[in-house]
């Protein structure tokens, strides 16, 4: 007949044996204390791992002292503490769970060898560690299915106990108890480990969000500094070809009389009078560009398609160049917002950054890619228009002057091409932006405000190439 499932000791030397009263039902020692890990992912090893290691040592100093199989997996278990990270930026798929199973086997082993009986073993809050590890880097499910396979690694030394015992109602609560408050534990340390991950998310989302807001400040910004000198070289252009203006009528006006007296009895006269006149000619379309740059524009605004205006522009620059080796490959979402604007200035921008780009890719040619898509800027709908060429690009010390009036690299022009399109683009209330890495060409982003009314949605791309 069965006799009733009982730990008890046959002798008085297992009695003794069992400090931990599981066999008895007597109230075992509290649990050892388990000092906290330090973070997870901290690539040396720091104080609290010191202090980790220093906890170890005394348990080492501890009976049973004699025992080299249990020195032998402490200091694995200080091996692992301090190569774990390590373990987990080498694998960060699966580190995570390696490091809690090998504290499992490591507390399952030492329990076996620092009592004859490891289930009566002191030394079982060393489930702690795979517990607390499982705990700080696993969310609440995870925990508790890790707590309770630590559980249950705990109660399979329950298996060799059973053939020489019996175990009681009392050992049963005990050893309930203990499981019970390893689940305790797990559900402290995940509970704060899960808050301090939100908050590290959440801190983290905010640097992210004020990063891209400092460098749109900066854009703004320079953008601002860029106007304000626009409008100072603008107002002083003005009177500077007002001024120029007139006299180079009296000039030419003086060349051609001269042209008319001389031209029979003096004809050198006569010939270097018609270079007074040409050139006077040139000049004052000169002046005239830099009355178009400081006047202001007179703009009708009226809302329009985009890529209507920047094909437009693109087949000028073709008839322009059409020998040019240069590739422009299209792609132009559908259902963009309609934005209000100056058809012909915006075209004008368009046409010089295009021209600029076919100059850029001389004479070798290139490919000139043009995407018009949605974009958003301080909260506002619009439409972006993105210009990348693959020419030089341009470097770095003057990328923030090609946008002042009369700087340029050309050998011929006076610089006004850019800052004309800057003007018209802040005159729409939009932003010219650019990107540029020697040797990978130059990006121009230009963003034109949305006019408030939609097309009708659609995210198909078209891929045109000419």
């Amino acid at each position: 007949m069965a006799h009733n499932l009982q730990v008890h000791s046959t002798s008085a030397d297992d009695l003794n044996s069992d400090p931990a009263g599981l066999e008895t039902g007597k109230e075992g020692s509290g649990p050892a204390p388990i000092p906290s890990q330090g973070h997870p992912l901290s690539r040396t090893p720091n104080w609290i791992d010191a202090l980790f290691l220093l906890f170890l040592a005394g348990l080492a100093a501890l009976p049973p002292v004699r025992e080299p199989h249990k020195q032998i997996i402490l200091a694995a278990i200080a091996l692992l503490q301090i190569f774990e990270a390590r373990l987990v930026r080498v694998s960060p798929r699966f580190g995570r769970s390696y490091a809690v199973i090998l504290k499992i086997l490591l507390a399952t082993v030492l329990l076996d060898h620092t009592s004859e009986m490891a289930i009566n073993s002191s030394y079982w809050p060393i489930y702690l560690l795979p517990v607390v590890t499982a705990a700080t880097y696993f969310g609440t499910w995870a925990t508790l299915a890790w707590t309770a396979l630590t559980s249950a690694a705990f109660c399979s030394l329950l298996i060799p106990a059973l053939q020489d015992f019996t175990i009681t109602a009392e050992a049963v609560g005990e050893l309930v108890t203990r499981i019970v408050f390893l689940f305790l534990a797990a559900m402290l340390i995940n509970r704060f480990s899960v808050e301090i991950r939100r908050r590290a998310q959440a801190s983290q989302a905010l640097a992210e969000e004020l990063a891209v807001t400092n460098k749109r400040l900066g854009e703004v910004q320079e953008e601002a500094r860029r106007s304000e000198r626009l409008a100072a070289l603008g107002q002083m252009s003005a009177g500077l070809a007002h001024e120029i203006r007139n006299p180079l009528g009296v000039i030419k006006g003086s060349a051609e009389m001269l042209t008319k007296k001389l031209q029979d009895s003096n004809p050198l006269a006569s010939e270097l009078a018609g270079y007074i006149s040409s050139e006077v000619n040139r000049l004052s379309a000169l002046v005239a560009r830099f009355l178009d740059f400081a006047r202001p524009q007179a703009l009708e605004l009226v809302p329009g398609d985009v890529s209507e205006v920047v094909d437009r522009a693109l087949a000028a620059v073709r008839a322009q160049r059409p020998d040019a080796k240069v590739v422009v490959e299209r792609r132009y979402i559908e259902g963009l917002p309609v934005v209000r604007m100056d058809d012909r200035l915006a075209e004008q921008v368009f046409q010089n950054l295009a021209l600029n780009a076919y100059e850029a890719m001389e004479p070798d040619g290139g490919i000139l890619s043009v995407e018009i898509a949605g974009a958003r800027r301080d909260g506002a709908d619009g439409v972006e228009v993105t210009l990348r060429d693959s020419g030089p690009g341009i470097p770095p010390e003057i990328s923030e002057q090609i946008f002042n009036p009369f700087f340029t690299t050309k050998k011929t022009g006076v610089g006004l091409g850019l800052a004309i399109v800057s003007k018209i683009v802040d005159e729409h209330n939009g932003s010219l932006r650019l990107e540029s890495e020697p040797g990978r060409g130059a990006c121009f982003h230009v963003y034109f405000p949305a006019a408030g009314i939609s097309a009708h949605a659609s995210n198909a791309p078209q891929l045109h190439e000419s």
